[in-house]
């Protein structure tokens, strides 16, 4: 069975989005004839932690576990909140920031180039080196953000010539929240040159959308393939659907990511429709900036909240599957265009209505509505988005609010896995 180096950062009992995608890849590897060795850290920073998924992790991998310098465990003496937000993406609103944490922004950018754990490079290279050697691995790949880990991957690449893979689950540069880090022109240079390098130097680039890839290709001549997320056939027991008219979004809910149309579209409808305002529940579920709270307050919907914070992927995926119709909602910019967020693919086959709102021409667009799983709307399409919430309201009360999916076998992890063995081999 041939063997293949793993390098990632995020592995169980890490929580959250990051971990999932080599959490499944890893499990369906074996049954295509390969062995996964999964090099982790020994004592990472987590900012979510999900000990449930512990159980998940196939039996068949190798894991490796080597100590990591973290700095955001050390700045968590000075202010556990805030290294523990900026660490998960959660960036505040740069008009209400503190000095501390615009402090703390300033020194994540420009001192720790490109992430925090880039401490983790000198002392991964030197013992993988060693590793692969000894094993006869020719073999590797590397995951990213936090994108340090791409430069494990380019030192062993330079050192021992093996076949490397550099999977970039999201953009470097153009990531909503790059721009937030408050860099030099130095910094700001440096990140750039190690992003060429990078994408010049692996043998291949794997990404989750089509636009990643467009825009990689403008850097690169290196073979690029896109591998989206996925989901995994879940052993859940099918409950009833919540009786009250729920909207549930699950997973983090960024300040950027506040959708003001949603939120008046819905404080009308409460105020002009009584039996709406009686069903109507707005279930959030997954960290949620303190700004999001208080917009929706501001349009008198505190009321209609229910804030269960983060849950475990197992609850989360209940929830999703008893929830009348699941909110997916994604920065309106040009740099989120590209951004397909995991919980897409796990919404899609929850076979509940999804109500999307993000950038126009957004690839998760084009997703959901290929798959007809649910409905996709920009930040300027409000009187749409209501009618559209009022209807989906209508067949709740007539117990006839469904979707009929498409297509959906494409992104089942195992089919996607076999996508990457192609790669591999």
């Amino acid at each position: 069975m041939k063997k293949v180096l793993i390098i990632t950062y995020y592995w169980p009992p890490a929580g959250g989005p990051g971990v999932q995608r080599w959490l499944k890849f890893v499990k369906y590897l074996p049954d295509f004839g390969i062995q996964p060795v999964v090099y982790v850290p020994e004592n990472p920073t987590y900012p979510i932690v999900d000990a449930d998924l512990e159980s998940e992790v196939s039996e068949k991998a190798i894991v490796l576990k080597h100590k990591i310098l973290e700095p955001y465990a050390m700045a968590s003496v000075f202010s556990k909140k805030n290294t523990k937000g900026i660490s998960s993406g959660i960036i505040p609103n740069q008009k209400k920031q503190t000095f501390l944490q615009k402090a703390m922004l300033w020194i994540r950018g420009n001192l720790f180039i490109p992430d925090a754990r880039v401490l983790w490079v000198k002392p991964s290279v030197k013992y993988l080196k060693q590793y692969l050697q000894q094993e006869g691995i020719d073999t590797i790949i590397t995951s990213g953000p936090p994108h340090s880990l791409h430069l494990i991957g380019l030192q062993l690449k330079k050192e021992l010539n093996v076949k490397w893979l550099a999977d970039f689950r999201d953009p470097w540069t153009t990531i909503g929240y790059h721009s937030a880090l408050k860099l030099s022109n130095y910094a700001d240079k440096k990140h750039k040159a190690l992003e060429r390098e990078v994408l010049n130097s692996a043998d291949t680039i794997i990404v989750t959308s089509k636009t990643t890839k467009a825009e990689f290709e403008r850097l690169t001549s290196k073979p690029i393939e896109v591998i989206t997320n996925g989901y995994d056939v879940e052993k859940i027991i099918k409950e009833p659907l919540d009786e009250k008219f729920t909207l549930a979004h699950i997973g983090s809910f960024l300040s950027d990511r506040n959708p003001k149309i949603l939120w008046e579209s819905l404080s009308e409808l409460v105020a002009e429709n009584a039996s709406f305002a009686e069903c109507f529940e707005l279930k959030l579920i997954g960290k949620v900036s303190q700004e999001i709270l208080d917009t929706i307050a501001q349009f008198g919907l505190q009321h209609h909240v229910r804030n269960l914070g983060y849950v475990s992927h197992l609850e989360a995926v209940q929830h999703q599957r008893k929830s009348q119709a699941l909110l997916l909602v994604e920065i309106d910019s040009e740099e989120t265009k590209s951004i397909i967020p995991g919980k897409v693919f796990e919404y899609m086959v929850s076979e509940r209505p999804i109500v999307a709102i993000g950038p126009k021409d957004s690839d998760f667009a084009e997703l959901i509505t290929s798959t007809n799983t649910g409905t996709f709307y920009t930040y300027n399409e409000k009187d749409r988005l209501k009618a559209d919430l009022l209807s989906h309201f209508e067949k709740y009360q007539q117990n006839n609010l469904k979707v009929y999916p498409i297509g959906l076998q494409q992104y089942s992890r195992k089919n996607l896995t076999e996508k990457l063995v192609k790669i591999i081999t």
